[in-house]
């Protein structure tokens, strides 16, 4: 049957789209070949159509992925549309069933989403596949603008979705990419090509549920949209492209700032001051963008930046935000991942040591190491001892070499420079009622001997390092 017109247009777009992703990310086209997310919808079916005749033509395997998500009575059947579909079109077919969290406090629409990529980007891992294909369009994108900016979203987020990024938080993976060649299309041409090339698809009944303001929108407010301004779509998108353009620019001078202002992996508050609130907000954004935080309020940045930089140059300020711990120390600024259990609170655990190069403790975020050395305690008597790792009590004293006078814990942690945020995390190890080892300090010098052949070093390694 020779392909209409229109079939061979969208065709065309979806190969030159697809050239321009690989191109831009200087990448290829992959012989182990494509993946497409395949729900088994109208577009994912039109994307599925496209991208089987793109692999034909290119000589190389398509893998279409399809995830259940257990949320409609008609999943199981959506399952098997799809995997017969696959099966009469020559497509590896793979489905995969995901738990979603209903109580979930981003909603269920989140965490299905979160779900549906993680195990997408797992199933690319598993077959070693750098590039997977969505099937969003340009009604995707301008309802996407809509949305973030009824929620009052910046310039990131109204810049919408890119033909091509990479999501290792969402994906799970940071060598898979996502790709979307179908942006630049409107649903009404994905439709019109289904209906030319007779291609089956199947209707989620969520979909039509206005409870979500995605469908909302869709059905309430876009129609209307259409009439009032037609082609609105490809304008919404086009505001999209500005955003991008503005994001790369603000992306851009955030990491200049960062390489003036960054040292040691800190933020020096003093260097920072030299700049503009904006200036700051956008190189604070960037800076926590990139320990994969999630993007704080205007209004809880606002919080964050008064709290980090109102007060005193010697005060020490916890900020916490999602998963990390964001500390000022010394006129710096740090972050790191937030302890769930305070030190305090963890058990002490009385264990012996049998001559193991390591012993791990998970309670304590991380690992002792005996290794041998000059100075040290006798290997024998070592063996023999009831040790204890316990957490920090108060009125620890050590001495670390016979030349060097007794200093309690607090004028150690001063002088090794040791965070605040940190000592209440690092433990200590006692043999019988003395202590033997302050992690981030070192060993006790009372217990070093010079009679014993072996010596042994205690150290510690934080599971953070």
């Amino acid at each position: 049957m020779t392909a209409t017109k229109n079939e061979r247009t969208l065709a065309y777009h979806f190969e030159r789209t697809l050239n321009e992703i690989l191109s831009k990310n200087a990448l290829s086209l992959p012989e182990q070949g494509l993946a497409v997310a395949y729900s088994g919808g109208l577009d994912s079916s039109v994307l599925l159509a496209l991208a089987n005749q793109f692999c034909q033509k290119h000589k190389i395997p398509l893998f279409a992925f399809h995830v259940h998500h257990g949320l409609s009575i008609n999943a199981d059947a959506w399952l098997r549309h799809c995997a017969s579909v696959c099966a009469l079109s020559g497509v590896t077919f793979a489905g995969v069933k995901v738990i979603v969290d209903r109580q979930s406090k981003d909603g269920i629409e989140s965490s299905a989403r979160e779900a549906r990529y993680k195990a997408l980007g797992a199933l690319c891992q598993e077959r070693q596949l750098p590039i997977i294909l969505t099937a969003h369009h340009q009604d995707d994108q301008a309802e996407t603008v809509l949305l973030q900016l009824l929620r009052g979203s910046g310039v990131a987020g109204l810049s919408g979705m890119d033909l091509s990024n990479k999501a290792p938080k969402l994906l799970g993976s940071d060598t898979v990419m996502l790709a979307r060649p179908l942006l630049r299309m409107t649903r009404q041409s994905l439709l019109d090509y289904s209906e030319e090339a007779t291609i089956a698809y199947v209707d989620d009944e969520s979909n039509a549920d206005q409870r979500y303001a995605r469908n909302a929108l869709r059905h309430q407010v876009m129609p209307v949209l259409s009439v009032i301004s037609p082609g609105y779509t490809e304008r919404l998108a086009r505001s999209a492209s500005h955003a991008q353009s503005t994001n790369r620019l603000l992306t851009e001078l955030a990491r200049q700032d960062r390489s003036v202002c960054e040292i040691d992996g800190a933020l020096d508050i003093s260097l920072l001051r030299n700049y503009s609130v904006d200036r700051i907000d956008n190189l604070l954004r960037f800076w926590l963008g990139e320990q994969g935080v999630r993007m704080p309020t205007t209004a809880r940045l606002t919080e964050m930046r008064h709290q980090l930089f109102d007060g005193r140059d010697d005060a020490k300020i916890s900020v916490f935000h999602d998963t990390m711990g964001i500390h000022r120390y010394k006129n710096k600024i740090y972050a790191c991942p937030k302890d769930v259990v305070k030190g305090s609170e963890i058990t002490p655990i009385q264990f012996s040591w049998n001559g193991e190069p390591s012993i791990p403790f998970p309670s304590y975020g991380g690992t002792l190491y005996f290794q041998e050395c000059s100075t040290g305690v006798d290997l024998t008597w070592l063996k023999q001892q009831v040790l204890t790792i316990h957490p920090r009590q108060g009125g620890e004293r050590l001495k670390l070499a016979f030349n060097r006078p007794t200093r309690d814990i607090k004028s150690h942690y001063q002088t090794l420079k040791i965070p605040f945020w940190q000592r209440e995390r690092l433990p200590f190890i006692s043999a019988g009622s003395k202590l033997l080892f302050a992690a981030g300090v070192g060993m006790e010098s009372a217990f070093f001997t010079d009679d014993a052949n072996i010596k042994i070093c205690i150290k510690w390694e934080s599971d953070a390092n």
